[in-house]
Formats: structure tokens, sequence, C-alpha cells
């Protein structure tokens, strides 16, 4: 049954992404050439990430009631909606109306597929098909920013129009090729017995591996946010050599996700697995001050880029191995956390940065060394696996 299902997965997370990816690069443009300050545009990017972070758990606890499948073609035809009419967007308030409503409906798809990958694949597995998952978010981040550019010349409202048309041949693939993976007679259970809300999910005995997930959103978002004013303002790098950089991370991430990860966890284990991922991401950030050229610079991100893969998928996988409740709301609450580090990151960042340049990128270093000797201490209190 796996097998079916991978493929599918696989494509309609790159595609997923692959729209949003399309549009990161144009949309701060976009929204100066309507008259937005700096600020807006920020505001712009955080209220996306907000309605990501309150809704994700609450699609997610739908979707274990009437199954997987409808939130997912919701979510994607919701996001081709209003990506298009952001593209026809004649103010700033405008922007922000669609933007809000972009991050409620798109929260309901990409946790949704992490929920049904959950779904398919047996605990001893299911690192391996996260891997998958995060190899097409990875390859899509590769890819989309670069399409982006290309069709930014043609205008700012182009690449929005792309990315609601590439979100909406992916519903109809949903739509039609896409088959259930949560039968009737488990959404019933789940709905009466296993539901809960995201402070009792997050704050519950996963309470260590969420907070895993939250650190390394959050030092990573600061690092995306300063890192270009970094390399700029002490070496002179352009926005292309920044590009390039982060295109050979997302190579390699996409790499060890899709490729490495199931033979990783196999031989080694999801924890010592997720211990490597923390333990390069600490390498990263603490050799980015200590590197000014650009082949060391590209050579540390892609510490970061095999790091991500193996914390994502190893951290997804032990979290929905080990919960009890609903896999929907379960992968929604890492959503929400994900997106609440991407929330808080950059304002941390950005602060740290004008004290110290390098101070983000310390900070970060720090977060993860203190991640992992939690990791290692108090691993051994996390709860068992679940059956399945």
């Amino acid at each position: 049954m796996k097998k079916k299902y991978l493929p599918l997965l696989f494509l309609i997370a790159f595609l997923t992404m692959l729209g949003f990816g399309i549009i990161i690069p144009i949309l701060p443009f976009f929204a100066e050439k309507l008259g937005a300050t700096s600020f807006q545009i920020g505001i712009l990017f955080a209220s996306y990430n907000i309605m990501q972070f309150l809704f994700a758990p609450i699609w997610g606890s739908v979707s274990d009631r009437i199954g997987r499948k409808p939130l997912i073609a919701f979510g994607l035809f919701g996001f081709s909606i209003t990506f298009i009419l952001f593209g026809m967007a004649g103010s700033y308030t405008e922007m922000l109306v669609y933007r809000i409503l972009g991050g409620i409906v798109s929260a309901a798809a990409l946790p949704t597929v992490t929920a049904m990958v959950a779904d398919v694949f047996p605990a001893d597995e299911r690192a391996k098909g996260m891997g998958i998952i995060g190899a097409g978010i990875g390859l899509s981040f590769v890819f989309g920013p670069a399409i982006g550019g290309y069709l930014s010349p043609f205008g700012f409202a182009v690449p929005f129009f792309a990315s609601g048309g590439v979100a909406f041949v992916t519903f109809l693939i949903i739509l039609f090729a896409l088959p259930e993976s949560l039968p009737k007679e488990k959404r019933t259970g789940v709905a009466r017995e296993k539901q809960g809300n995201l402070l009792s999910v997050v704050f519950g005995p996963l309470s260590l591996m969420y907070g895993i997930m939250f650190i390394v959103s959050f030092a990573f978002s600061g690092l995306e946010t300063t890192f270009a004013l970094y390399i700029n303002d002490l070496y002179g790098f352009t926005s292309k050599d920044l590009g390039n950089m982060f295109l050979v991370m997302g190579i390699i991430s996409a790499f060890v996700q899709g490729g490495l990860i199931g033979k990783m966890v196999k031989r080694l284990g999801e924890p010592l697995v997720l211990t490597l991922g923390l333990a390069l991401y600490a390498i990263g950030f603490f050799a980015i001050p200590l590197s000014a050229h650009f082949w060391t610079l590209a050579l540390t991100l892609s510490l970061f880029g095999a790091g991500q893969g193996m914390i994502r998928a190893t951290g997804t996988a032990m979290i929905t191995q080990r919960t009890r409740q609903g896999q929907g709301i379960t992968s929604g609450a890492i959503s929400s956390m994900d997106s609440l580090g991407r929330i808080l990151g950059p304002l941390a960042g950005g602060a740290v940065y004008q004290w110290y340049l390098s101070g983000p990128f310390i900070l970060g270093g720090v977060l993860m060394v203190i991640m992992l000797v939690l990791f290692r201490t108090r691993s051994h209190q996390l709860p068992e696996r679940a059956e399945g």
C-alpha cells in the first residue's frame, strides 16, 4: 500500500511548496510597488505564519474526524484562490487580507500530508517516509525561487498566478489520484478518544520533541533573516552569491532526506540520527563566524542542509510514533511549532544582529548544544512507541 502513496505524496509535497517557493523572492518587491513599508512587508510574512500556527492543529483535528484527503484538497484549493487574488491585489490592505486567508486555508494541506505518511507507514519505516516528503519540500525550495525570479520580469503578479496555477493542478491530482489513508472505522475512535488541543499536545509527554522542533526552526529562521546582511556587510557578497549558497544547501538537504535517511535510521536508529543532525546544526552555526570565503560559507550551509534532513525526518517520525493523540492534530502541532519558530526567530535574529553581527549564529549554536544535551539526557523519558 505504501508504494502506491509515496510517489503521490512526494509530488504533492513538492508541488505545494513549489508554489510557495515561487513567490518568496517576489513578495517584498510586489508589496513595495504598492507602497508598503519594510515594517508592513514584515507583517505580511508574519501574518501568514501566525495563521499557520493557529490553524494547523485545528485542521489536523478535523482531518482526524473526516479523513485526510478532504483537508488536503481544501487546503490546496484555498491556496490556489488566495494566491491568484493576491496577484490581483491593488492595495496593501487587500494583500494583507489575502495573505491572512492564505495562511488559514493552506494550513490544512502540508500537515495533513504528514499525517497521511504516519497513517500509511509503520513505525519502523516512518522516518524514511518523512524523509521522502522532506526531500520534496527541499527540492521545491531549490527550484521555486529560481522560477519566481525568471517569471518576475513579466510582472510581479505573474509568479503569484503561477503559484495559484500550480496549487490548482495539485488540487486536481489530489482529487482524482490520491487515495484516502484513514479508514472510517479509525476516524470515530480518534474523534472520541484521542482528540486534544495545541497546549495539551505540545506540553504533554512529548514536550521535549516539540521543543526541539521549535528551537531548530527558531534558530534557523534567525539565520535566514540575517545571513544575507552578514555576508554583504562583511564580505560584499551579493544576492546571487546567496542564492547559489542556498542552492547547495537545498540540494544536499533533499539528497539526505530522500536518499540517506531510511538507510541511516535502519542502521543507527532515530535517536542517534537526530543527535547527529543537532550536532551538524551546532557546528554549522559556530562555523559561520569563522568562514570568510564563498566556498567555506557554502560548505558551512551544507551542514545545515544535511542536518535539516536528519532532524526533520527523524523528529517528526519519533513524535508520530509515540503520540497518543490523532495523527492529524499531532502533525498540526508539529507544523505550529515550526510556524512559531518562524515568527519569533527573525525578530530575535534581527535584534541580536544589531547588537553583534555574529550574534545570531552564536545564539543558534548555543541553542543547538542545549537541545543536544537535553535530548541525550532526557530522551529515555519519552513514551514508548505506540502500536502501528
